[in-house]
């Protein structure tokens, strides 16, 4: 294997009642058809879903076998000693055709009491449509009892930061900000290796199965940080979109060939606009690449005007 080689994983498609096939008209995606896809988890290390290396002489190797059995190889001596038995990155795509539930998810501090995993995450908008929005934080004065009494009520929505979102803009999500994703937006998630998420209001919707679906009342209300108000978004001139404990990712303009090979560190290059090549790998908008460590150069050229990608490391 030539280790400056990039690996591209096969996208896993999610069936959520309020995804499109956005990935499909947007993208141009392979969706499996009829279905009402929500998520494409790009690169995932989990129990119960595996991103799989697409092609090369790693072909058919997954996620875990990479960070298992070729730990300093592919992701750099940098992270040979990290404790974490899984790939500590869940990098997805989110297509809203409808607002997703107003949810939360567990502080580090909680998770365990509440029997869940922390989940700190950050989004980029790939593409929002005219009037999209995000939910995120509460207003200004917000109380726990007041939010109490507007779940019971059913006036949730009085109680949340509603904030516009462009395309190009971000914002950062931490464990127990309370959030809900608006129609009309399509986007790159960056988040910790975890999928546990507390709905404590879903806009009274029925799921796929035509039932209410589920709320975790009890373990949001013990998650919900009651002193996190209004916060603001990204802007799309802005470079770095999130940097905390977790990962750090970083929008670059790419107007010639930029090399970025580290020797003891990989990279996660995801195209934005344009289009950008690596090794023979060719990305298009909202496609993903794992770029291995190596100790010579790993250049990403651009092959159109306009060029921009998301690049997400794990912290050093």
């Amino acid at each position: 294997m030539n280790p400056a080689s990039p690996l591209i994983f096969e996208p896993l498609a999610m069936e959520r009642v309020w995804g499109g096939r956005r990935f499909e008209t947007l993208l141009g995606k392979h969706l499996p058809h009829g279905a009402v896809i929500g998520e494409l988890w790009e690169m995932v290390d989990r129990p119960e879903a595996q991103s799989v290396v697409h092609d090369g002489p790693l072909k058919g190797k997954t996620l875990q076998e990479l960070w298992i059995n070729h730990r300093a190889e592919i992701f750099g001596e940098k992270h040979a000693e990290n404790p974490s038995p899984r790939f500590p990155l869940l990098i997805k795509l989110l297509d809203a055709r409808e607002r997703l539930s107003v949810q939360v998810h567990p502080p580090v501090s909680r998770a365990e009491e509440l029997g869940g995993e922390p989940k700190t995450e950050c989004w980029y908008f790939l593409h929002a449509a005219e009037g999209a929005s995000v939910y995120a934080g509460l207003k200004q004065e917000v109380t726990r009892e007041s939010f109490e009494q507007a779940l019971a009520s059913g006036q949730v929505e009085e109680t949340l930061h509603r904030a516009p979102a462009r395309t190009g803009e971000s914002i950062f999500i931490p464990s127990g900000r309370l959030h809900a994703i608006g129609e009309g937006l399509v986007i790159v998630e960056v988040q910790q290796n975890s999928d546990t998420t507390y709905r404590v209001f879903d806009w009274n919707r029925h799921g796929l199965d035509g039932k209410p679906r589920e709320l975790h009342v009890k373990e949001s209300m013990g998650s919900i940080d009651f002193a996190d108000f209004e916060p603001a978004l990204t802007p799309a001139s802005q470079s770095l979109v999130a940097d905390c404990p977790y990962f750090h990712v970083e929008k670059q303009e790419i107007s010639s060939p930029l090399n970025i090979g580290k020797a003891d560190d990989f990279s996660i290059i995801t195209c934005l606009t344009g289009s950008v090549g690596c090794g023979g790998v060719t990305l298009k908008p909202g496609s993903f690449m794992l770029v291995p460590a190596t100790p010579t150069e790993a250049l990403l050229t651009p092959g159109a005007a306009g060029t921009s990608i998301l690049v997400t490391r794990l912290p050093a």
